[in-house]
């Protein structure tokens, strides 16, 4: 039990270093290659930020436990809207100008409709994660030439701004960061997801329940740093753009990539209190931040608020394993 506790946290540790390792060196490469600020925002740093959750997802469905993959998913969007977004706004009220995100705020409501539905016969085919997929790459397609499209937007504004600022380290230092990065995440993922499992089996707790919380806060970080470093650069569509995107990266390619792995059946729970929960948010996320009648917001209160019921969702989690 204390190497599968130690694992989980070596692992999440390892993970999320390399993680942003690997974003620094992928980004470099791709600035080297003469790749648009936009395109490398959307894009690269979009997989990347999100490579810990995929990576994750993927091993666990290798290792026959998708479940844990589905929670590391459905419970990465929740922590992504609840907590990042809550604490984010906390420090800073954020404030939604981005023509983009008003569009994709709409479609990610879209996409939470459709993971519900896929869950309502108890189970995610191979069929259904390749629809998953086969969405996700039409929305990233579509994203980009929105995001091209718009170039005076105040995304690709913040983007931009972010790519400029920093200084372009060589291109093989970038390689090298890239490639290290990319082995660092494989292997962190293969120990953590070890950890994990053990630590359920020990505790009689279900792989999903461990996904929900330990591994999804932990795949989570990178967007917590990300959000509020733009936040504090008064980046704020930045910030809401990273959130949007990683939960788009999450319902679509991460449950798309282990359901192409190993088909899952789903317990009736996931539809009934974490997609519900997962739903709300997404709700709360498109109300507060569209801006019916101007530039959305985020204020402080609604913050806490967010931050309250992740709290809430988390102990519920918590109170249902220690009374099993």
């Amino acid at each position: 039990m204390l190497m599968a506790i130690l694992a989980v946290v070596g692992g999440l540790a390892v993970l999320v270093w390399s993680a942003d390792r690997f974003i620094d060196g992928a980004a470099a490469t791709a600035r080297h290659a003469g790749m648009p600020p936009l395109l490398i925002g959307m894009v690269i740093i979009g997989f990347g930020t999100s490579a810990p959750e995929m990576v994750v997802s993927a091993f666990a469905s290798l290792q026959g436990n998708p479940n844990l993959a589905l929670g590391n998913g459905y419970g990465s969007n929740i922590t992504n809207i609840a907590l990042i977004l809550g604490i984010t706004a906390l420090l800073s009220p954020i404030a939604v100008h981005s023509q983009i995100l008003r569009k994709e705020l709409p479609l990610l409501s879209v996409v939470t409709l459709l993971a519900g539905y896929q869950l309502i016969d108890g189970q995610i085919t191979a069929i259904e994660a390749w629809t998953l997929l086969g969405v996700f790459f039409l929305l990233m397609g579509w994203s980009i030439v929105q995001g091209m499209r718009q170039r005076g937007d105040a995304l690709a504004n913040d983007i931009e701004q972010e790519m400029s600022s920093d200084d372009v380290m060589p291109i093989g230092k970038a390689m090298f960061w890239l490639l290290l990065g990319l082995v660092l995440l494989v292997g962190s993922s293969r120990i953590l997801v070890w950890g994990a499992v053990d630590i359920a089996s020990a505790m009689g707790v279900s792989d999903l329940v461990i996904g929900l919380t330990v591994v999804a806060i932990g795949t989570s970080l990178p967007e917590l740093a990300a959000s509020i470093i733009a936040v504090r650069k008064n980046e704020h569509d930045l910030a809401l753009g990273n959130v949007i995107g990683s939960n788009m990266f999450n319902t679509l390619a991460v449950v798309g990539i282990a359901g192409t792995i190993h088909p899952m059946s789903i317990s009736p729970e996931v539809l009934t209190r974490d997609w519900v929960v997962m739903a709300g948010l997404t709700l709360s996320l498109f109300v507060l931040s569209y801006g019916f009648r101007g530039p959305g917001r985020i204020n402080r209160a609604e913050g806490g608020l967010l931050v309250a019921i992740f709290v809430a969702y988390t102990s519920y989690l918590v109170y249902g394993v220690v009374n099993a």
